[in-house]
């Protein structure tokens, strides 16, 4: 599989669409197989293979970052030590494989066969699961359901409690803490998934919107988007607050800046509805509960503090893969609340650089795009980088913000290759002329 660079693009031959459209719209079905978690590396294989068999794959700027990120992680395998944990490891390795399997898809697929606008729309569409899953969460907040999976997977992996919630799918996340309100989760495994995963998609489904003609569709997206704040207000996550705030002021501040009124005016008034729907839910109060019935903070503080004294004592290759906390049983691993922690305990302090380096260059590169849909996809990254301290990025979230680099990548190299065929007639003419 030969790669070339993105300084001369060239015409991408025709991928199949399927995969991507199967792992997105399939997605429900998926998360009733129990398969919700792993459906992510099976079906890069057939991505894979597509692309094995085209033989010429393109990759993004700054992709080479990401390779050696890969290499590393792969190699922090060495410091495994017991079966367990290699599953885990194993797990996390093919996801982050798969991530970058779907990356080159997404980057190599033609505008004729998975164009930008159907890219958009099939992650719209995860979205909307994703509202209807939180809706799930808060009407059905004690629901769970067996699954096919859970139900040919080995009694001895399900004895761990984090592979058996990733086959059993609970609609709501619970905690045994006496008066607290159970935060919606579903298609997830945790409400920060949920979170996190949503905050990345409102500007994927804005994107949508904006490229939509008017129509029972777009005034259906139109419609949910004030419908998902509520679910998303009950999930008293903190981090979608900050992320998606966050992501939005800065989306606002980009728009002033180029003098798009249209969308400034659709940013301003998103957060006016948030605002509204923040105030009539009582928000505020059950956050207030949550925190004072709850040690999060302090389980979060304990977990990083361990988390960085772990690294000090195996700085280049980390530990493999998150290890118990001093806590004991029930409380969260070292190496975990946040994919930052988790890449630098498991993989050491060049890993996490590595990790961070290609989201940064990825950021960066996309800064500069022209139009509002792909100023939106750089927003996506945007917000990614604000979760990387706090929330963990597999295995849904990863694929989220590698579309949106694909997309982003893929539209500024369109216009560069339109710039470069409008000039050239004019530098033949001039030739001419001379």
């Amino acid at each position: 599989m030969a790669a070339t660079a993105t300084s001369r693009p060239a015409p991408a031959s025709a991928l199949p669409r399927w995969p991507v459209q199967a792992l997105f719209l399939g997605f429900p079905l998926w998360w009733v197989l129990g398969l919700g978690a792993l459906i992510w590396p099976i079906l890069a294989l057939p991505m894979a293979f597509a692309l094995a068999v085209r033989g010429r794959v393109r990759v993004p700027r700054g992709f080479g970052i990401w390779l050696l990120f890969l290499i590393w992680m792969l190699g922090s395998g060495i410091k495994i030590d017991t079966g367990a944990r290699m599953v885990g490891w194993a797990y996390r390795a093919s996801l982050y494989l798969a991530a970058t399997v779907f990356l080159l898809y997404l980057y190599n697929a033609s505008r004729e066969s998975l164009s930008a606008r159907r890219m958009t729309l099939l992650l719209a569409g995860f979205w909307a699961f994703i509202v209807v899953g939180g809706y799930l969460g808060m009407l059905f907040p004690y629901g769970n359901f067996s699954t096919p999976v859970e139900a040919v997977m080995p009694a001895s992996l399900l004895t761990n409690s984090y592979v058996h919630n990733l086959v059993h799918p609970a609609f709501a996340q619970l905690t045994s803490t006496a008066g607290t309100a159970p935060r919606p989760q579903a298609p997830f495994t945790y409400t920060n998934e949920w979170g996190a995963a949503y905050a990345l998609l409102i500007p994927m489904v804005l994107i949508a919107i904006g490229r939509l003609p008017r129509g029972p569709l777009r005034a259906g997206l139109l419609l949910l988007l004030p419908i998902s704040l509520v679910p998303a207000m009950l999930t008293l996550n903190r981090g979608l607050y900050l992320s998606l705030g966050a992501g939005l002021l800065y989306a606002g501040l980009r728009f002033t800046l180029r003098g798009r009124v249209k969308a400034l005016i659709g940013v301003s008034m998103l957060l006016c509805v948030a605002g509204m729907v923040a105030a009539i839910l009582p928000v505020q109060q059950l956050l207030q509960e949550r925190v004072s019935s709850t040690n999060s903070n302090r389980t979060r503080l304990s977990v990083y503090q361990q988390a960085a004294v772990g690294v000090a004592r195996s700085p280049l290759l980390g530990y493999g893969a998150p290890r118990p906390a001093e806590e004991g049983p029930g409380a969260p691993s070292v190496g975990t609340q946040g994919q930052f922690w988790m890449v630098l305990y498991s993989h050491g302090i060049p890993g996490a650089a590595l990790f961070v380096s290609w989201y940064l260059a990825s950021l960066w590169h996309s800064r500069k795009t022209r139009t509002t849909p792909w100023l939106w996809a750089h927003v996506v990254l945007f917000i990614g980088v604000i979760q990387l301290p706090f929330y963990g990025q597999l295995p849904d979230q990863l694929f989220i913000l590698m579309a949106a680099v694909a997309l982003a990548a893929s539209e500024r190299d369109h216009v560069a290759s339109v710039r470069v065929h409008m000039t050239a007639p004019r530098q033949r003419t001039a030739g001419k002329l001379a």
